[in-house]
Parts: C-alpha cells; structure tokens; sequence
C-alpha cells in the first residue's frame, strides 16, 4: 500500500520523493503497474494513464486537493472543467442528478468510446474544482482495457484532462507526457500508442438537441443515427465557445443545422433560444476558450480546393523561408512529394482523416523536435472524424487560417 503525504510516497516501506522523480510502470509492468498506479490515486496522487483517446491525466474526483494537483501540474486555468472518467456506465449515471432518456440512449450506444456527456451533477458526487463550480459534470466511460482496469483497481471516479502541459498537442504515447510532465506528476502508466489520436466528443442534449460542444471521435453522423427522428444533432459554432463561454452557442449552432433545426427551433429550449441554458464565463466543456495543441512555431491553416491548397501552401512556406525561417508543412499524403520545404510531414491520406486525426498529435511535436519556426497545414474534408480534425487544426494555428 502506498501512503501519500503531499511531497513523498512510501511503497513497501521505502519513501521515494513526488518530485523530480516520477514513477514509470512500462507496458510490461502489467498487473503490479496497475496496482501501484491505483493505489498512488487513491492516496491523493496524480498519474498518467491512456485511453483509446490520448492519454489522461487523472486524480480521485471526490478529492478537492488531489485535482488541485492536476491544475497545477499542467498550468490549466481553474476555469477549464475536467472530464470524469468511470468504469461502467451506472458508475457514470451515479454522478449526475437526472439521466434523459436520450441521454441513456446515447452511453448505451456509444460507451465504452469516445464521447463526453455534459450532465446536471448530482450534489457531493464529485470535487468543486472538477466542475469549476457548475451545475454540471462531464463524464464518460473510456474505451481502453489499461484505463478501466486502472479504474476498477482504484474504486473511484477519475477526474482526467489531456497529460500535458496547458496548451501544449495532447500525448498520444506515453513518451510525450514523460517530455511535458516528467517531475511533476506521480507517474505514468505506459499502455503504448493510443487509437483515435485527439480527444472524446462533448455533448450537452437540451430538449431534443444534442449539442456537439467539441467534436471528436464519436461524430454528428454517428450521433444523428442513434438519435434518430427523436432528436436534432447541432455543432457549436467555431469560436462561440472560446469568446468568453458558451452563450449563444444555442442560436449559432440553429443557424448551421439546417432543415432539422426548424423543428427544433419551435420547441422551448430549441436552438432559437437555448442560448440562456449555456450562460457562463465557465465553459462546460473542456478544449473551448483556451488555445489548445499548439506547437511553439508560428502555424497557419490552409483551406478551400485541394490544388488551390497545394498551391498557396507552397506560396506560404516560400514566403517564410525567404524570411529566414526555418518552415515546415504539414500536409496529405497525395500532395507531401510536392513540397519544398525543411520538414514535410505527412498527416495521412486526404480522404482517410482518421489516420491523420492519429497521426496529429506526434506531428506537431515532430514539429518542434524540428525546431520550426514556421508551420503551414493543409486542410483536410470535414467530414466525419474530419471535423475534429479541423478543429483541432484551427486551435493549433490560434485562429490563422488562409481560405483559399
């Protein structure tokens, strides 16, 4: 059993320091790892860990001062929410007040996977910090046989944002928490390369809408088919969110659903005037006010027609390496060997933006392993996992995005 006193740990009778040191339990550590990763947490400890997303950051949701730790250890502005991860679904429903209908109908579908569900908490169920202080708490049960095994050893909710430092790319191996968060974290549990490479989709349903507050793995297609003729799937609009909390996300995101968000409309809480239901200067969500996936040089966003793209593309990086800078394109696969530049890394086929949605994460840090000065990206179709794709692209380029 490991006791936890705030600055060391003892494991089998022997104190070892929280800091520079962190633990790390390799994949073959298997049953011990666990273990001793489980029982870090349950002594108020901080440790790394994958899911089929990226990798987590997690700390016992019930305890106040052990997810102050995951804020401080990260940077992350105590007004960033966390997403609570649960072992099974009825471990989830425990932490929130009320479960719709629809809302049992989409875990039942979609957990274990990658979707976030915004529900009312349930009062006492998790720490203040973990909700930034609202009437809501962001909960899924992971999809990874490491990050429920881990659970179900610790016994209790785990409170788990990206493992990396604030604004940095997300990990996807356990090597990228190790480069952010190495001596300030109580370890980090290694469970190899994670799947879907960028982080859960979010929802919030009011009144027969699903709101997508982050896109991500589980997409609107998938949600609309679950969801049926019950009810209408709306994507928050860019930037909404980020400009200071979610009010008017309701009203921006009719105004891109279409037909389906007549009929919403007519309903109270509708898209017409759900506005007032996300009201704060706290996002509900996480990923949405801050800059997030950044890598250290200045990146621009290339979008619009594929060989409009590849054409301003190069004009983009010729321009910055007549500066004098060191430039890197991020680009598909079909239009890499075109490229002149000092680095060109492929992200994966244009028309397959899965394998470019996995591959993200590790290129922008293969990006500052290059020391680049300057990044320009293609677009890619936003479709499907594209979307999140795109998302994410934008958040790493701040908004700098060229269309073509």
């Amino acid at each position: 059993m490991i006791g936890y006193n705030g600055k060391k740990y003892a494991m089998d009778g022997v104190e070892r320091p929280v800091s520079p040191k962190t633990t790390y339990w390799p994949p073959e550590s298997g049953d011990a790892g666990v273990r001793e990763a489980a029982e870090v947490l349950v002594s108020g400890g901080i440790v790394a860990f994958p899911t089929e997303t990226v990798y987590g950051l997690g700390a016992d949701a019930r305890r106040p001062e052990a997810v102050e730790r995951i804020f401080a250890a990260k940077g992350r502005p105590a007004d960033n929410p966390l997403i609570v991860h649960a072992g099974r679904l009825e471990d989830a429903v425990a932490l929130a007040a009320e479960v719709s209908p629809l809302e049992m109908r989409l875990m039942e579908r979609f957990w274990p996977g990658p979707l976030t569900l915004v529900l009312p908490v349930r009062r006492g169920a998790v720490a203040p910090q973990v909700t930034a202080g609202l009437d809501t708490v962001a909960v899924r049960v992971p999809d990874h046989p490491l990050a429920r095994r881990l659970i179900a050893k610790a016994g209790c909710p785990i409170a788990a944002p990206s493992a990396n430092r604030s604004g940095r790319p997300s990990p996807t191996v356990a090597a990228h928490v190790l480069e952010d968060l190495y001596g300030r974290i109580d370890g980090v549990l290694d469970g190899g390369p994670t799947g879907v490479g960028v982080e859960s989709t979010v929802v919030r349903v009011l009144d027969g809408v699903i709101y997508i507050l982050r896109p991500g793995g589980v997409t609107a297609e998938m949600l609309q088919e679950c969801a049926g003729d019950d009810a209408v799937v709306v994507e928050a609009a860019e930037g909404t969110a980020a400009s200071g909390g979610n009010a008017g996300v309701g009203a921006a995101a009719g105004a891109r659903a279409g037909a389906g968000a007549e009929r919403a409309s007519a309903a109270p809480g509708g898209p017409a005037f759900a506005a007032g239901a996300f009201d704060s200067a706290t996002p509900r969500s996480p990923g949405v006010k801050y800059t997030h996936y950044a890598p250290r040089g200045e990146m621009l966003l290339v979008t619009g027609d594929p060989a409009r793209v590849r054409e301003a593309v190069q004009a983009a990086a010729r321009r910055k390496r007549e500066e004098g800078r060191r430039v890197g394109i991020l680009a598909c696969r079909e239009h890499a060997a075109a490229y002149e530049a000092d680095a060109v890394i492929v992200l994966g086929p244009r028309e397959a933006p899965e394998e470019a949605a996995r591959n993200l994460y590790a290129a922008l840090r293969e990006c500052d392993a290059q020391e680049l000065e300057a990044i320009v990206a293609e677009g890619f179709p936003e479709t499907g996992i594209g979307s999140a794709l795109m998302n994410r692209l934008r958040k790493a380029a701040g908004g700098n995005v060229l269309a073509v």
